[in-house]
């Protein structure tokens, strides 16, 4: 083991490793005050990047979710789209169901075709029940099946405490999901369809001559807000996910159960203000990037040392002022037999404030050394008795 320093006056060192709460992992800095409470049924704020968790309450509880069903109606849409088995130009046909669904609606009339295109920002935008129903039937032939494929999708990207049983968030028995996993699917809609994710932030859409505006309003009122979804029945109450971007640092809040229109964008403006006020996201390494001091003896190669980097880039989210409080363990071994081959891994590195874990990857040497001459590897075998 080798201690060396790293930017921001960032000491790598061996230390034994908890999992504790980024607020009580404070180290050296400014106070940070409490989570706002919220009065909401449960709520969430996440960093986009990491989803470190800075604000939460009945995170886990099943709740209903109502209109916030769609993000996942969107997210299978768009990834039929990106993966090739639809379009944006196809034409989907509106079946008597779509067109008799109540709620919202983005009035698209029976018998016609729309363009799949129409129907995502009616289900985004407008957040259309009869838009989503049409969309659903057609990825999957009826709303029943589509509430599977809505399922297994969940559970692939890691949304474990939902259930969903229609494509619009419509009141019905076994409906339900948490607000962890609607950062998971926030998260995700952001990462994996950013083309299309900008359509989240379009402040109005017409079709059929009617011009609706995003229910979102939070889109008019603070510039850094650029998505997601709000949702309200009487059984889920208002709820609003909502992601904003500044200076680079993206937060995802989830709001469920507020008692209005009103409270539902109070309160999310509560959790982002606390959020980009008292944390900021950084990436301390970048994947590739050899480690400061990181050097490594080489015998048998054709050079004498090697560098060591991360595989994986290692983004950290700190509480306001904390930067030169997170440490480092870089745990490989201090010498190295050759040949190794670039990207061949050997370690680990980790990031830490206090006893929290913040981000951890294996670490590769970042350069390959071949195996060196007879003459070499002799020396070296006589050395190494010595060592």
């Amino acid at each position: 083991m080798r201690l060396f320093w790293i930017a921001l006056t960032c000491l790598f060192s061996l230390t034994a490793v908890a999992m504790v709460p980024l607020t009580e992992a404070l180290g050296n800095g400014p106070p940070i005050p409490g989570a706002p409470k919220l009065q909401a049924s449960g709520y969430l704020l996440v960093d986009a990047t990491n989803g470190e968790v800075l604000v939460e309450y009945n995170a886990e509880e099943p709740l209903p979710p109502a209109s916030l069903t769609k993000m996942m109606t969107a997210y299978i849409a768009e990834r039929e789209i990106a993966e090739g088995r639809a379009s944006f130009d196809d034409k989907v046909p509106v079946s008597v169901k779509a067109w008799k669904t109540g709620g919202s609606r983005m009035f698209i009339r029976e018998g016609t075709e729309v363009r799949l295109e129409d129907l995502l920002r009616g289900i985004i935008i407008q957040s259309g029940n009869d838009a989503s129903v049409a969309v659903a039937e057609y990825i999957a032939g009826s709303e029943d099946v589509f509430a599977d494929v809505m399922n297994q999708t969940a559970a692939g990207i890691g949304m474990v405490n939902s259930q969903f049983k229609n494509s619009t968030g419509l009141p019905q028995e076994g409906h339900y999901t948490t607000a962890r996993d609607l950062g998971i699917l926030a998260a995700r809609t952001i990462k994996d369809f950013p083309d299309t994710y900008t359509i989240y932030k379009e402040k109005n859409f017409t079709y059929n001559g009617i011009k609706q505006a995003n229910r979102n309003n939070l889109l008019f009122r603070d510039p850094s807000v650029d998505g997601l979804k709000t949702g309200h029945t009487e059984e889920a109450g208002y709820c609003l996910v909502a992601s904003a971007e500044r200076d680079g640092y993206r937060l995802i809040s989830v709001v469920m159960g507020a008692a209005t229109e009103k409270a539902r964008e109070q309160e999310t403006t509560k959790l982002l203000q606390y959020g980009f006020r008292y944390f900021r996201g950084q990436t301390v390494f970048a994947a590739g990037q050899p480690l400061p001091e990181s050097s490594r003896k080489v015998w048998f190669g054709d050079a004498e040392t090697v560098e060591l980097a991360p595989t994986e880039s290692l983004y950290v989210t700190l509480p306001l002022g904390r930067e030169s409080s997170i440490q480092a363990t870089l745990d490989a071994p201090d010498t190295l037999d050759a040949p190794l081959a670039a990207g061949t891994v050997v370690g680990t590195v980790k990031i830490m404030l206090g006893e929290r874990v913040l981000a951890e990857s294996p670490v590769a040497v970042a350069q390959a050394v071949p195996e060196g001459g007879v003459f070499k590897r002799l020396v070296d075998f006589v050395l190494r008795l010595f060592a």
